[in-house]
């Protein structure tokens, strides 16, 4: 795909998309483009996070970069505690806003298998107790594999529509898909398979919020964020969380 670099703006690395054939996004989605392959200092940049303190930049044996969140669940404190029920590990771009877009990004769960095992996208992100997520987990029940609000007051799922669960393969990367139109309040969840959702929902309370990734209380790596839309909205600055190191 061919790609103009547009200046750089408010911390954000973005590109113009020409429509292309290899474009895997919908129509209403394509335009300004921002990319970050999460490998280091240069990314931290554009990021805030509730709890720095567990996340970091690796490489794996073949040399590859992501960001990690890393931390022992059974004996580690978070310095964020949630005001109401709701995921503890967050990180967000920090100047990025979006209505209708769609987020593409590699994800691998590095804890142990059990139901709640989960990564997490979140959008729509207001304040830390007004925002959407959508919790992707190995099985469904209500509390876990579905989309939520948080709107003062604990997390309720909202989804239209659930598999039984998704396979977080040991080891392995999985590429996962958010398409949010909040103009319609429509939102699709895909894992791996881009063509049929895993999670389906329809609300309109958050339209235009920020973005951005983690779980609820689990570890993972992220790496190869592309958030799509139609235009660039440069929002103001998440400064509700902490940068890398602070």
């Amino acid at each position: 795909m061919r790609r103009f670099l547009l200046p750089f703006v408010a911390g954000l690395a973005v590109t113009l998309a020409a429509p292309a054939a290899d474009a895997p996004v919908p129509e209403w989605a394509r335009g300004a483009t921002f990319t970050d392959p999460l490998s280091g200092p240069d990314s931290a940049a554009n990021l805030v996070f509730s709890d720095p303190a567990v996340w970091a930049f690796g490489k794996d044996a073949t040399g590859a970069n992501f960001l990690e969140l890393k931390y022992d669940p059974k004996t580690y404190k978070s310095s964020y505690t949630p005001k109401h029920r709701s995921p503890v590990h967050i990180a967000l771009f920090k100047n990025l806003t979006a209505t209708d877009f769609v987020m593409d990004l590699e994800v691998q769960s590095t804890i142990p298998a059990y139901g709640h095992q989960d990564m997490c996208l979140f959008f729509g992100f207001v304040s830390p107790e007004r925002y959407y997520y959508t919790h992707i987990a190995r099985a469904a029940d209500p509390n876990a594999h579905n989309v939520f609000i948080v709107n003062d007051a604990p997390r309720k799922n909202i989804a239209t529509k659930t598999t039984k669960g998704v396979d977080w393969k040991a080891g392995h990367w999985h590429h996962v898909r958010l398409a949010r139109q909040g103009s319609t309040g429509k939102v699709e969840v895909y894992f791996d398979d881009l063509k049929m959702p895993i999670i389906t929902a329809d609300d309109k309370t958050f339209p235009t919020g920020h973005v951005g990734f983690g779980s609820f209380d689990d570890t993972g790596r992220f790496r190869n964020v592309r958030v799509s839309q139609k235009g660039l909205v440069v929002g103001k600055q998440a400064d509700f969380f902490r940068p890398l190191g602070k």
